[in-house]
């Protein structure tokens, strides 16, 4: 016996209407638990919404070009007797892609807007049709009529050419760094130079040999915009330095065999993890992020640290929360867990918000540093790369140990080097004798 239910839209967060970009299935389909049903697409992400029974789709209640709320209907489903699942509104939130909620003004507009006595639309002379009918979504258009600008001036780096809010406050930045707002790339002039990056010269590659144009994924795509807007905004300096863990090593391997009956595996993240958090605690500044007035720091009494994982499609930076109260075994298995649902793309929003610091690792692969970017508005970020054994002088004598390289990238606004330095010793001492975790 079979029961026909109403499959609804969950929780997209603080949205009244995404648009259905793509529809995934048809009447008569049978779709498993978790298959994905429909895409949407808001200003900052794209998400699928996955069935929350398995059964057959009876009925579509939504088409392509169509936009949803929580709790439209997207279909109904002949679900077999033999699910127990709850009926219509289940507690998992869409799959991929992190904060759907706009961001506000960057700096610069908001400078923008006191530069002059009355408040002046950046561009004058708007094409109202051609406004109209920019691809974007409501809430992008409302952005840009907030600032004046021109939607059929920007251009969408969205699915199909959508404009994103990214792209209206580019279009933004790159006009007010503009000598008279109408020649992009040109510069403001002043008595030191310009204000503006020059543009970058667009060279037909083809005339020197054979190519290929491969389009970037989504995901490589929006880190992209949040990678370059971190490199334009914070200040970066890296803090290099080495830490000794042959001990810490020789601890991992000793306990690796029981966390691998566990089922997972004991991988040095999760030690540097529990050290960060020792370190971030002594040094609270670097758990924090600098208030937009630019004045006033907010330093975070909670310890949720984002790990960048490679997948296929890019970089992506899942977070585990409240590592000060968790074991090393509980650290590294939520690693492995995250990391699993990273590469699926099975990641909710929740897994990737919230991040008070990042841990980049390259050692699995190689290289002896490199220099992470700040995930804004975070303000420091840890990269550890490939360990080496090296002679190390003591008592007269050389000893071969093992050698972890570290590179601390942060934002000199907030963090001055002599702090960075105490930073990454501390943190070397407490990786080279764990017993230090326990002061």
């Amino acid at each position: 016996m079979s029961e026909v239910r109403k499959v609804q839209v969950p929780d997209i967060g603080d949205f009244d209407a995404v648009e259905i970009v793509e529809v995934l299935v048809s009447p008569g389909d049978r779709v498993q638990k978790e298959d994905s049903l429909i895409t949407l697409e808001s200003d900052k992400a794209t998400m699928d919404v996955p069935s929350p029974f398995t059964g057959t789709v009876q009925e579509l209640k939504v088409k392509t070009g169509g936009q949803v709320a929580e709790g439209d209907v997207i279909l109904t489903l002949e679900v077999e007797e033999e699910t127990d699942q709850p009926e219509e509104e289940p507690d998992e939130e869409p799959d991929r892609k992190p904060d759907m909620t706009p961001e506000p003004a960057t700096e610069d507009e908001e400078e923008e807007k006191t530069e002059t006595a009355e408040p002046r639309s950046l561009d004058q002379d708007i094409d109202e049709e051609s406004f109209s009918e920019a691809h974007a979504s409501p809430s992008v258009r409302r952005f840009a009529r907030e600032l004046g600008v021109d939607l059929a001036r920007v251009e969408g780096s969205g699915r199909k050419g959508r404009i994103t809010g990214d792209d209206v406050r580019g279009y933004v930045q790159e006009r007010l760094g503009t000598a008279d707002g109408s020649s992009p790339g040109a510069g403001r002039a002043t008595a030191r130079g310009t204000l503006s990056l020059p543009e970058m010269p667009d060279i037909d590659f083809g005339k020197f040999g054979e190519v290929e144009s491969v389009e970037l994924s989504r995901i490589r795509k929006i880190s992209a915009r949040s990678l370059h807007r971190s490199w334009l905004h914070v200040a970066h300096v890296t803090q290099f330095d080495e830490a000794d863990v042959t001990e810490l090593e020789e601890f991992r391997k000793t306990h690796g065999a029981e966390a691998e009956k566990q089922g997972f595996k004991l991988t040095p993240i999760a030690f540097l993890m529990k050290a960060s958090v020792a370190a971030l605690q002594k040094f609270p500044d670097f758990n924090s992020s600098l208030a937009p007035d630019g004045e006033h720091l907010i330093r975070k009494r909670y310890y949720h640290l984002g790990i960048a994982v490679d997948t296929d499609d890019g970089l992506v930076v899942p977070v585990v929360r409240d590592v000060d109260k968790k074991g090393l075994f509980e650290c590294a298995r939520e690693v492995v867990e995250l990391a699993g649902k990273a590469r699926d793309g099975k990641l909710k929003r929740d897994d990737i918000e919230g991040a008070t610091f990042t841990i980049t690792s390259l050692g699995g692969i190689g290289g002896t540093a490199f220099t992470p970017i700040v995930n804004a508005p975070e303000v420091a970020i840890l990269g550890a790369s490939k360990m080496e054994w090296k002679p190390v002088h003591q008592d007269g004598e050389f000893f071969p140990r093992r050698i972890l390289p570290l590179s601390l990238s942060y934002d000199h606004r907030v963090v001055d080097g002599a702090t960075a330095a105490r930073f990454t010793t501390y943190l070397a001492q407490v990786l080279g004798d764990l017993r230090m975790l326990l002061l």
